[in-house]
């Protein structure tokens, strides 16, 4: 199977390592030529435009930061519409609004192809060695087509509906970690406002109901001092606000989302939208005065669990249906 990758930035490019390092045969494409040299220094072919991937390989992959972003490589002069068609396959493994995938895909199953939207959870780290999480948004048909590849892409793999759904999905987990990471800073420096030392607190939250993914993570590189996930503020107000829309559509009072969203925006005006997130800390180190870093945390997070081949998970009911 030809895999075209379009986006190798700070997720794109581990996924495409992925894809490269499981003996796909892969072309990239990137408006930095510097991360396409250096795929292509390892083996990979250098993709000229979108529509050119569209046309040579078997599945296109789009990994971009914004659903603008991904509509101009799909739609967009030499994009991926004008090469695509039957046979292949358009996988959208961003973060992005349901509607607009809905939207793109349509575009691309007008041209006789197929469509998928799979975007990931579980962080940078975890996206580099295979190990991270996959929502697929599609027909049945087409996901049961794209299983090989999703598999080497992720370890978990869940197949979610319909197209549109997946995206739903991606930004519910992407808010529901933003909640964790604010309260986690608030929790953390109460914590050493109170005089409690911020190794043990970390240890404390670890083993008790109040753990997270969020805190065995993020919390090591907040108390480093590197702060360094791979993720800036400018992604998380997009999500973030991208859940509100969702729950503004269908009518649904929310009273945390609203804060949060007020509060990423306010970080995102004293320290720019390039930040990394896990900064919002920096509001309540400089309204206490205080230091939130402790020795012994990682200044990034590496995924401590080797490659695992993949598999799909399937939802409890439907998976005890299928063993009576």
């Amino acid at each position: 199977m030809r895999v075209g990758f379009i986006g190798l930035g700070n997720v794109g490019g581990k996924l495409a390592g992925s894809i490269l390092r499981n003996g796909y045969e892969l072309s990239v494409h990137d408006l930095d030529q510097g991360l396409v040299d250096s795929f292509v220094a390892k083996g990979a072919a250098r993709g000229e435009s979108p529509k050119q991937l569209a046309e040579t390989c078997d599945v296109v992959i789009t990994c971009l930061p914004s659903p603008a972003a991904c509509a101009a490589v799909v739609e967009g002069p030499g994009g991926v519409l004008e090469g695509i068609g039957p046979g292949k396959i358009w996988a959208e493994m961003s973060t992005t609004d349901a509607g607009e995938t809905r939207r793109l895909a349509d575009l691309v199953l007008a041209k006789g192809a197929e469509a998928i939207e799979c975007p990931v959870s579980g962080g940078c780290h975890r996206a580099a060695t295979g190990n991270i999480s996959i929502f697929a948004g599609c027909t049945r048909e087409t996901f049961e087509r794209a299983l090989p590849f999703l598999t080497v892409l992720g370890r978990r793999v869940l197949h979610t509906g319909d197209i549109g759904s997946a995206a739903v999905l991606k930004v519910v987990t992407n808010y529901l970690a933003t909640a964790n990471l604010v309260s986690l800073a608030e929790a953390l420096v109460t914590c050493k406002a109170a005089g409690i030392d911020l190794n043990t607190s970390y240890e404390a939250i670890r083993i008790s109901s109040g753990n997270s993914f969020v805190h065995e993570t993020e919390s090591q590189v907040i108390l480093n001092g590197s702060r360094d996930i791979s993720f800036t503020m400018d992604l998380v107000a997009k999500d973030i606000g991208l859940f509100q829309s969702i729950a503004e559509a269908h009518e649904v009072p929310l009273e945390l989302s609203p804060l949060l969203n007020r509060i990423f925006e306010d970080a995102v005006g004293r320290y720019g939208p390039r930040e990394l997130s896990p900064n919002i800390i920096k509001r309540l180190e400089e309204a206490t005065g205080l230091d939130i870093r402790a020795p012994g945390f990682p200044p990034e997070m590496l995924d401590d669990e080797p490659e695992e081949p993949g598999y799909e998970v399937v939802p409890k009911q439907r998976f005890e249906a299928a063993a009576e």
